[in-house]
Protein backbone atom coordinates (compact mmCIF):
# COMPACT_ATOMS: atom_id res chain seq x y z
CA UNK A 1 0.00 0.00 0.00
CA UNK A 2 1.61 3.23 -1.16
CA UNK A 3 0.18 6.30 0.60
CA UNK A 4 -0.82 9.07 -1.78
CA UNK A 5 -2.65 12.40 -1.49
CA UNK A 6 -5.13 14.19 -3.71
CA UNK A 7 -3.17 16.34 -6.12
CA UNK A 8 -3.69 20.05 -5.54
CA UNK A 9 -4.88 21.64 -8.76
CA UNK A 10 -6.64 24.92 -9.27
CA UNK A 11 -10.38 24.70 -8.74
CA UNK A 12 -12.84 25.91 -11.35
CA UNK A 13 -12.20 23.32 -14.07
CA UNK A 14 -15.06 21.59 -15.88
CA UNK A 15 -15.74 17.93 -15.00
CA UNK A 16 -14.40 15.70 -17.78
CA UNK A 17 -17.17 13.75 -19.47
CA UNK A 18 -17.29 9.98 -19.34
CA UNK A 19 -19.37 7.00 -20.38
CA UNK A 20 -18.36 3.99 -18.26
CA UNK A 21 -19.77 0.53 -17.55
CA UNK A 22 -21.57 -0.12 -14.28
CA UNK A 23 -20.84 -3.79 -13.56
CA UNK A 24 -23.83 -4.16 -11.23
CA UNK A 25 -26.38 -3.30 -13.94
CA UNK A 26 -24.37 -4.13 -17.06
CA UNK A 27 -25.22 -0.68 -18.45
CA UNK A 28 -22.97 2.18 -19.46
CA UNK A 29 -23.53 5.38 -17.49
CA UNK A 30 -22.52 8.91 -18.49
CA UNK A 31 -21.70 11.97 -16.45
CA UNK A 32 -24.49 13.84 -18.22
CA UNK A 33 -27.00 11.18 -17.15
CA UNK A 34 -25.82 11.01 -13.52
CA UNK A 35 -25.06 14.67 -12.72
CA UNK A 36 -27.26 16.74 -10.45
CA UNK A 37 -28.78 20.18 -10.93
CA UNK A 38 -27.30 21.15 -7.53
CA UNK A 39 -24.02 19.31 -7.05
CA UNK A 40 -22.21 16.15 -8.07
CA UNK A 41 -19.62 14.21 -6.08
CA UNK A 42 -17.20 12.18 -8.22
CA UNK A 43 -15.11 9.80 -6.14
CA UNK A 44 -12.41 7.36 -7.11
CA UNK A 45 -12.61 4.31 -4.86
CA UNK A 46 -11.80 0.60 -5.07
CA UNK A 47 -12.59 -2.62 -3.24
CA UNK A 48 -9.33 -3.55 -1.54
CA UNK A 49 -7.95 -0.23 -0.20
CA UNK A 50 -7.98 0.00 3.62
CA UNK A 51 -8.65 3.76 3.39
CA UNK A 52 -11.78 3.16 1.32
CA UNK A 53 -12.87 0.31 3.59
CA UNK A 54 -12.39 2.68 6.55
CA UNK A 55 -14.76 5.34 5.13
CA UNK A 56 -17.26 3.09 3.30
CA UNK A 57 -20.02 3.17 5.94
CA UNK A 58 -19.65 6.93 6.42
CA UNK A 59 -19.64 7.43 2.68
CA UNK A 60 -22.87 5.45 2.36
CA UNK A 61 -24.47 7.52 5.17
CA UNK A 62 -23.30 10.74 3.51
CA UNK A 63 -24.72 9.71 0.14
CA UNK A 64 -28.02 8.58 1.65
CA UNK A 65 -28.33 11.92 3.50
CA UNK A 66 -27.62 14.07 0.44
CA UNK A 67 -29.22 12.11 -2.40
CA UNK A 68 -32.60 13.21 -1.03
CA UNK A 69 -31.35 16.83 -1.13
CA UNK A 70 -30.60 16.61 -4.85
CA UNK A 71 -26.88 15.81 -4.72
CA UNK A 72 -25.53 13.13 -7.05
CA UNK A 73 -22.77 10.68 -6.07
CA UNK A 74 -20.70 8.73 -8.61
CA UNK A 75 -18.02 6.18 -7.65
CA UNK A 76 -15.36 5.09 -10.13
CA UNK A 77 -12.83 2.26 -9.81
CA UNK A 78 -9.78 2.76 -12.04
CA UNK A 79 -7.40 0.20 -10.57
CA UNK A 80 -5.43 -2.29 -12.66
CA UNK A 81 -7.40 -5.50 -12.18
CA UNK A 82 -4.73 -7.76 -13.71
CA UNK A 83 -2.43 -7.07 -10.76
CA UNK A 84 -5.25 -6.33 -8.27
CA UNK A 85 -7.97 -8.91 -8.96
CA UNK A 86 -9.89 -7.86 -5.81
CA UNK A 87 -10.86 -4.74 -7.78
CA UNK A 88 -12.31 -6.67 -10.73
CA UNK A 89 -15.81 -5.84 -12.04
CA UNK A 90 -17.09 -9.10 -10.53
CA UNK A 91 -15.77 -8.08 -7.11
CA UNK A 92 -17.21 -4.57 -7.63
CA UNK A 93 -20.65 -6.18 -7.97
CA UNK A 94 -20.12 -8.06 -4.70
CA UNK A 95 -19.00 -4.94 -2.81
CA UNK A 96 -21.76 -2.72 -4.22
CA UNK A 97 -24.37 -5.37 -3.40
CA UNK A 98 -23.08 -6.29 0.06
CA UNK A 99 -22.64 -2.67 1.17
CA UNK A 100 -25.82 -1.53 -0.62
CA UNK A 101 -24.08 1.37 -2.34
CA UNK A 102 -26.76 3.99 -3.02
CA UNK A 103 -24.71 5.37 -5.92
CA UNK A 104 -23.45 3.93 -9.21
CA UNK A 105 -20.06 2.22 -9.02
CA UNK A 106 -18.42 2.47 -12.45
CA UNK A 107 -15.37 0.75 -13.93
CA UNK A 108 -12.65 2.75 -15.71
CA UNK A 109 -10.74 -0.11 -17.34
CA UNK A 110 -8.57 2.14 -19.55
CA UNK A 111 -7.79 4.47 -16.61
CA UNK A 112 -8.37 7.42 -18.95
CA UNK A 113 -11.07 8.92 -16.72
CA UNK A 114 -8.86 8.78 -13.62
CA UNK A 115 -6.17 10.57 -15.61
CA UNK A 116 -8.68 13.16 -16.90
CA UNK A 117 -9.75 13.89 -13.31
CA UNK A 118 -6.12 13.83 -12.13
CA UNK A 119 -7.12 11.26 -9.51
CA UNK A 120 -4.20 9.97 -7.51
CA UNK A 121 -5.53 7.97 -4.58
CA UNK A 122 -8.46 5.99 -3.24
CA UNK A 123 -10.54 7.61 -1.98
CA UNK A 124 -10.15 10.73 -4.13
CA UNK A 125 -13.08 13.20 -3.99
CA UNK A 126 -14.08 16.06 -6.29
CA UNK A 127 -17.31 18.05 -5.94
CA UNK A 128 -18.85 19.90 -8.88
CA UNK A 129 -21.56 22.54 -8.90
CA UNK A 130 -24.69 22.55 -11.08
CA UNK A 131 -22.57 23.67 -14.06
CA UNK A 132 -20.08 20.82 -13.45
CA UNK A 133 -17.40 23.28 -12.31
CA UNK A 134 -15.09 21.89 -9.62
CA UNK A 135 -15.60 23.64 -6.29
CA UNK A 136 -13.84 21.10 -4.05
CA UNK A 137 -11.01 18.53 -4.22
CA UNK A 138 -10.06 17.02 -0.94
CA UNK A 139 -10.73 14.80 2.00
CA UNK A 140 -14.03 13.51 3.28
CA UNK A 141 -12.92 14.35 6.84
CA UNK A 142 -9.90 13.95 9.14
CA UNK A 143 -10.49 10.24 9.85
CA UNK A 144 -7.84 7.75 8.72
CA UNK A 145 -7.34 4.09 9.55
CA UNK A 146 -5.87 3.90 13.04
CA UNK A 147 -6.16 7.58 14.05
CA UNK A 148 -9.27 7.07 16.25
CA UNK A 149 -11.11 10.01 14.66
CA UNK A 150 -14.70 9.17 13.76
CA UNK A 151 -15.76 9.16 10.11
CA UNK A 152 -18.19 12.09 9.81
CA UNK A 153 -17.84 13.33 6.23
CA UNK A 154 -17.82 16.88 7.63
CA UNK A 155 -15.51 18.41 5.00
CA UNK A 156 -17.70 17.24 2.12
CA UNK A 157 -20.89 18.00 4.11
CA UNK A 158 -19.75 21.61 4.42
CA UNK A 159 -19.27 21.86 0.65
CA UNK A 160 -22.59 20.18 -0.16
CA UNK A 161 -24.50 22.36 2.34
CA UNK A 162 -22.85 25.43 0.79
CA UNK A 163 -23.96 24.33 -2.70
CA UNK A 164 -27.52 23.63 -1.52
CA UNK A 165 -27.79 27.05 0.16
CA UNK A 166 -25.87 29.00 -2.52
CA UNK A 167 -23.15 30.00 -0.08
CA UNK A 168 -19.46 30.56 -0.87
CA UNK A 169 -17.11 27.59 -0.49
CA UNK A 170 -13.77 27.95 1.25
CA UNK A 171 -10.71 27.63 -0.93
CA UNK A 172 -8.86 26.11 2.06
CA UNK A 173 -9.06 22.41 1.26
CA UNK A 174 -7.20 19.48 2.79
CA UNK A 175 -6.12 16.71 0.37
CA UNK A 176 -7.59 13.24 0.75
CA UNK A 177 -5.17 10.48 1.73
CA UNK A 178 -5.29 6.89 0.62
CA UNK A 179 -3.74 4.13 -1.42
CA UNK A 180 -2.31 5.18 -4.74
CA UNK A 181 -4.36 4.27 -7.79
CA UNK A 182 -2.92 1.06 -9.19
CA UNK A 183 -1.80 2.15 -12.66
CA UNK A 184 -1.19 -0.22 -15.53
CA UNK A 185 2.36 -0.24 -16.86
Amino acid sequence: MALAFTEKIELGYKAPDFNLPEPLTGKNRSLNELKSEIGTVVMFICNHCPYVKHVNNGLIRLANDYLSKGISFIAINSNDTANYPDDSPEKMIEVATNLKYPFPYLFDETQEIAKAYQAVCTPDFSVFDKNLICVYRGQMDDSRPGNDIAVTGMDIQYVLDSLIHNQPISQNQIPSAGCSIKWKY
